[in-house]
């Protein structure tokens, strides 16, 4: 065993033998595991398991573990935001890669899949309302993953330095990252259902996405500029709050990551879908068979 003994402090496992936020033991997690935002979105999914073994709840993650076609998956809620998504990623590789007994870090690691299944809304008009983006690459604006080392390892600096410049990036910000997805599920779960994307994640709904209620914006402009970006003749297709954070987060613990988006806004024709439950449905179905198939 790794010599590393981790403080109660560090690791808060309760007295039931579960990681405390996710409240879950090791033996409740799948190796397969899908995010949603939504609490709610993980009824959504586990309804059409074949069978359910574990349900729980804490705050706002709730956990449903059972199989579909024989495959064991674990769906778990993680809220709105990068500063959810530490917490989640933390704990699932907690639950796989440390033993609760003697607090010490595993020889032998687990490699986790996991396939986020959010909302997003379209930056340009080829990502239309009710269509399925595939993140290939996640452009992260917050600045959760720069508190870890080795974040810089993976981000390009030349693409960075490209959108920031375009962006004329407010230097009281901090500076984005770069991170694509896991090339093997990426490819599992590609094909001509989906558009291969570039996402944007943000750490806000409101201002950092450029809607405007009463607050004025630091830039009117944002959302015109980041339409417009383009670098290697690629486009970013989708803005929203998540997937950065796990791609990073998932690359330096050694897990597996890839983000699946349901269109539900169209920002550039300012169009919002009709029937979004029909196509986060949709797009729920779409990925339970290409995880299986």
């Amino acid at each position: 065993m790794n010599s590393q003994f981790i403080e109660a402090s560090e690791l808060i496992i309760t007295d039931s033998g579960k990681i405390y936020h996710l409240n879950l033991a090791p033996s409740d997690l799948a190796q397969t595991v899908i995010t949603v935002g939504d609490p709610d979105r993980v009824a959504m999914v586990s309804k059409y398991f074949d069978s359910v073994e574990i349900r729980a709840n804490h705050r706002e993650f709730v956990t449903h573990t059972g199989f579909y076609k024989g495959h064991r998956i674990s769906v778990v809620s993680t809220g709105i935001g990068p500063d959810n998504i530490d917490i989640v990623l933390n704990e699932l590789d907690a639950l796989v890669n440390i033993d609760f007994a003697s607090r010490q870090i595993k020889n032998k690691k687990t490699a986790l899949e996991i396939i986020r299944i959010g909302t997003a809304g379209g930056l340009i008009p080829g990502v239309p309302v009710d269509s399925f983006v595939i993140s290939q690459k996640a452009i992260g604006l917050d600045n959760m993953i720069h508190y870890y080392a080795h974040s810089e390892s993976f981000s390009s600096n030349e693409y960075i330095d490209a959108f920031t410049n375009h962006m004329n990036w407010n230097p009281l910000n901090s500076r984005p990252y770069i991170v694509e997805a896991d090339p093997d599920l990426f490819h599992r779960l590609a094909s001509e259902k989906t558009i291969q994307g570039t996402t944007v994640t943000n750490v806000g709904f409101y201002g950092p996405q450029g809607r405007k209620l009463q607050l004025e914006l630091h830039d009117e402009s944002w959302n015109s500029r980041l339409e417009n970006f383009e670098f290697n003749g690629e486009k970013i297709t989708n803005l929203e709050m998540e997937t950065a954070a796990i791609y990073g987060l998932s690359k330096l613990l050694g897990h597996k990551a890839v983000s699946m988006n349901a269109i539900v806004a169209n920002r550039a024709l300012g169009e919002f879908s009709r029937d979004s439950q029909t196509t986060i449905d949709s797009l729920i179905r779409y990925t339970l068979d290409k995880i299986t198939s």
